[in-house]
């Protein structure tokens, strides 16, 4: 087999469905709602609306919040379909692995180690710079006396604290799931209700003229005053960090081997909990930016400070204790899909299979939870943590950008030979292929751009042309976003280029409709296709240009070590090299699986 076939090469959707599964099936709708929520609303409520109002979109952070929210609802509904069709652990990744080939599902799996990673880290180490603001500064004191760090982009003392969060999170995961999730949707419930008494107290003392206050009124920094102070391109880069607050839904599809019934679970509570997602961000941005003006708003603890000013001592106190369990929850969240992710990768042989080995007794992925952990821990004890925040969210956005055209591949793919019936939960074997063989002539493929031959079932010619079209649509989609985001800056010439490359894209997007789509029933179909994950893919790579060349160079590094890896282990240890073998295995281990779960 060559190189370029290696890279290529793509798990069948039967082979997947046939894996057998050790862990446990114990999640229902109610748990994985609570676990996309409790891992979203965390540090992002707590502590984005001050710091973004005061220094970077003003009162418009309320806009911000809404264009990361459309950003991650068109995400949400291309990962609540490819959840239905395929609910394994791994999430994205899975799916990559299926619509793509093994290098694209390698990169989505890296970036989604990275999200985890030093989202967990961020997390602890924003609790307990909370909770050590909340008891004056009493361990930063005694840390500074141990040790100090005088290392850029390190943090400037050993948070032992924070490396103590990350490790009693990764031992309760590690053994046992059931009850942790208990304590998290207990966590979880506890934080909704912290944001509605902030929601419903702040709305008593609202003042819409801190909306609109004129620029004599504020200080010389604070931008232009009134709704928008730093201008729609502040709202817009404020947009690119508040997509940080939305991160952690995903945590939801990467659990689809421990959910009851996957197929409908998974894309009920991804919805679910986005809307609950963004209610709170909106409704605490609103009510945070009426009570007192942007400008004053405190960046480390916005909330306590806001209710603090308006006389509410005891409701400040109640809040920093609800941040303590709404990061809890968040923390949760967000290492609980890492040891998952590294068990589907560690399966398939791109990575180091002793990562991925499940537990006998605890039925989870001990030694990869455990050894993740630890990595965490140390991240959220040494690290400064700004530029790695950054850098994990162009990571995530890149999945997201995966995912949306992971969609589009699979909902135009061709029929194969052995269809997976999702809503009946049973295998059909045909006797004979549905799929119509056409060659790949540039003759034929120029007539099917527009589907002049009449196709009304997927096959391997209209396949191949909406798979082109959606790879060449998310290419031309890099050099619309760089100029959009950098729309103040450009001539008469620049908007005439993006006329054409707009031009381009819609001519592209009617050739993929008009290619006719794979026939197979799932629970969850994403809406007005191709539109949407079209939307979603270039929504997410217009807020890819919003980081600094910093951030892009780090990631960049983060690429090439994980590159080292696949081409140094991955490529030769991958079990797609013994496809025949895994057939057999997976025909053997299928039904016992399905009897188990």
């Amino acid at each position: 087999m060559t190189v370029s076939k290696k890279l290529n090469r793509k798990k069948t959707m039967a082979g997947v469905v046939r894996e057998s599964s050790m862990l446990d099936r114990v999640l229902t709708t109610t748990d994985l709602t609570a676990l996309g929520v409790g891992s979203t609303i965390g540090v992002g409520v707590y502590v984005l609306p001050g710091a973004l109002s005061k220094y970077v979109a003003g009162p418009a952070v309320v806009v911000s919040f809404f264009i990361a929210a459309v950003a991650s609802v068109f995400a949400g509904l291309c990962y609540a379909e490819l959840s239905s069709r395929v609910p394994r652990a791994g999430s994205a990744y899975s799916y990559a692995y299926i619509a793509v080939g093994e290098l694209a599902a390698f990169i989505v799996g890296w970036n989604l180690l990275l999200e985890y990673t030093i989202g967990g880290a961020s997390i602890a180490r924003g609790m307990s710079v909370y909770i050590d603001s909340l008891t004056n500064k009493t361990m930063e004191t005694a840390f500074r006396g141990l040790y100090e760090i005088d290392l850029p982009y390190l943090s400037e003392y050993f948070d032992f604290f924070a490396m103590f969060i990350v490790l009693v999170f990764s031992v309760a995961l590690a053994c046992g799931l059931k009850d942790s999730v208990r304590v998290n949707n207990l966590f979880t419930l506890l934080n909704c209700a912290i944001m509605v008494l902030v929601i419903v107290g702040g709305s008593f003392h609202i003042d819409f003229k801190n909306w609109s206050l004129p620029k004599a009124e504020i200080p010389k920094w604070a931008g232009e005053g009134g709704f928008w102070p730093y201008g729609l391109q502040g709202a817009l880069q404020g947009a690119a960090t508040c997509f940080y607050g939305y991160v952690g839904f995903d945590c939801i599809a990467a659990s689809g081997e421990e959910v009851k019934n996957p197929q409908k679970s998974l894309p009920l509570a991804i919805v679910l909990s986005l809307f609950i997602v963004f209610l709170a961000y909106s409704g605490v941005s609103a009510v945070l930016t009426l009570m007192i003006p942007y400008y004053a708003q405190d960046a480390s603890m916005p909330l306590s400070y806001a209710f603090e000013v308006i006389g509410w001592i005891p409701l400040k106190w109640i809040i920093g204790v609800g941040a303590v369990f709404g990061m809890c929850a968040c923390m949760f969240g967000s290492m609980y899909p890492l040891p998952r992710i590294l068990y589907a990768m560690s399966n398939d042989g791109l990575i180091f299979k002793s990562l991925g080995k499940v537990h006998p007794r605890f039925k989870t992925p001990f030694f990869g939870t455990i050894f993740t952990g630890i990595i965490t821990g140390f991240f959220s004890a040494l690290l400064n943590l700004q530029q790695l925040v950054d850098m994990m969210t162009i990571g995530t956005l890149l999945v997201y950008v995966m995912v949306a055209v992971c969609v589009l591949y699979t909902r135009y793919q061709e029929q194969s030979d052995m269809d997976y019936d999702i809503l009946a939960d049973e295998y059909i074997e045909s006797t004979t292929l549905v799929t119509t063989k056409v060659k790949h002539t540039k003759k034929q493929i120029l007539k099917q751009l527009f589907n002049f031959h009449k196709f009304v079932r997927a096959n391997s010619l209209s396949s191949y042309v909406a798979s082109l079209q959606t790879t060449c649509f998310t290419i031309v989609c890099l050099p619309l976003a760089l100029y959009l985001s950098h729309w103040y800056e450009l001539n008469s010439t620049h908007w005439i280029i993006i006329q054409v490359l707009v031009g381009v894209m819609i001519l592209q997007l009617i050739s993929i409709g008009m290619q006719p789509t794979s026939k197979t029933p799932v629970a969850f179909k994403v809406p007005l296709v191709p539109l949407t994950p079209a939307l979603s893919i270039f929504i997410n790579i217009y807020l890819m240009f919003f980081f600094d060349i910093y951030t892009w160079i780090k990631f960049i590094i983060w690429m090439i070590i994980g590159f080292a890896i696949y081409f140094g282990y991955g490529i030769t240890h991958s079990k797609e090299n013994n496809p025949e073998i895994n057939i057999i295995s997976s025909c053997n281990q299928s039904k016992s699986s399905l009897n188990t779960d």
